[in-house]
């Protein structure tokens, strides 16, 4: 939900001329904090049953980190593409790696695990995102970029590697939630069959991108 039906929504409480005093109202606040959790349940009963009922000893492969909220600094676009904004997580899970624009094998990879893993969820792929955060001055080379159509590309910046546990090293794929927030991560060599069985559950207990 957009900032501006927030707006709109609290405003119809209040005077529609100046929605920024309806703001400093208790009713407003009272608004604006329900409308939030709104938009934030999807995710969190997601989380809740994903993580916390496990029927038949299900166990799920990426590691669980304390979800952290990824930085509203926008970052610049690489291989001519726009720069990358914070929203852009919305509405979607999305798989990320961090790593130089000289891509490795281990990079390599990465990407080949995040293309199969999207691409595995059928119908559901729309709902699934790739995001390559280019960690150095040095762009991917466009042979490499030519087998993974779709994939966003940014120039990594320190205040947002900060947030993705060992990205430094280049060795992760990460999952952001359709809030923004990394909130797991594959080991390093990752199994493509576990990480698509994780997607696939994590898209069955979430609503959000569905038709």
């Amino acid at each position: 939900m957009t900032s501006a039906l927030i707006t709109e929504a609290v405003t119809r409480k209040g005077s529609a001329s100046d929605p920024d005093a309806v703001r400093r109202t208790p009713s407003g606040r009272r608004t604006l904090v329900i409308l939030a959790l709104i938009c934030a349940l999807p995710v969190v009963a997601s989380y809740l049953t994903y993580y916390l009922w496990q029927p038949d000893g299900r166990v799920n492969y990426g590691e669980l980190i304390p979800p952290a909220a990824l930085p509203a600094q926008p970052l610049t676009g690489v291989a001519g593409q726009p720069e990358f904004h914070r929203r852009e997580f919305y509405g979607h899970w999305t798989l990320l790696f961090a790593g130089p624009g000289a891509c490795d094998l281990v990079c390599e990879q990465a990407l080949y695990l995040m293309r199969q893993s999207r691409l595995a969820q059928g119908q559901d792929m729309e709902r699934v995102a790739r995001l390559w955060l280019v960690a150095d001055p040095v762009d991917p080379a466009s042979d490499l970029l030519a087998h993974h159509n779709g994939l966003r590309l940014a120039r990594a910046s320190a205040v947002w590697l900060q947030q993705l546990p060992d990205a430094a090293a280049g060795r992760h794929v990460y999952l952001v939630d359709p809030l923004g927030n990394v909130m797991m991560r594959f080991p390093e060599k990752a199994d493509p069959r576990r990480v698509i069985k994780d997607l696939q559950r994590l898209l069955k207990y979430s609503a959000l991108g569905r038709g």
